[in-house]
């Protein structure tokens, strides 16, 4: 059986290019939705950044984390630029670019 910390990391792996999810839709995966804020802790402690895309998550309002575990704010607005997401005062729209 997985742990949780593996499954969120695998969760990570099919968010697809220009997709961004929430914290709480990773919750809702794992079965409670009440587990947002653990689903930020197994995140901030994420072993491979490149193997598991957690620049990828953002709050339920659609907003970056300033305590991103992989250089900031910046960097984590840097990267979703980059798959072409659009970052308008560190916020996506999540009409247009939730999984």
């Amino acid at each position: 059986m997985k742990t949780m910390n593996e499954k969120v990391y695998e969760f990570l792996k099919t968010i697809p290019k220009g997709k961004v999810v929430t914290y709480g839709q990773i919750a809702q995966y794992l079965g409670n939705k009440h587990l947002a804020r653990v689903v930020g802790n197994i995140l901030h402690n994420n072993p491979n950044e490149f193997e598991y895309p957690c620049y990828k998550v953002v709050d339920s309002k659609g907003n970056l984390s300033v305590h991103f575990a992989f250089g900031g704010i910046e960097r984590q607005k840097e990267k979703l630029e980059q798959e072409k997401i659009v970052v308008n005062n560190y916020k996506v729209d999540l009409d247009k670019y939730r999984m």
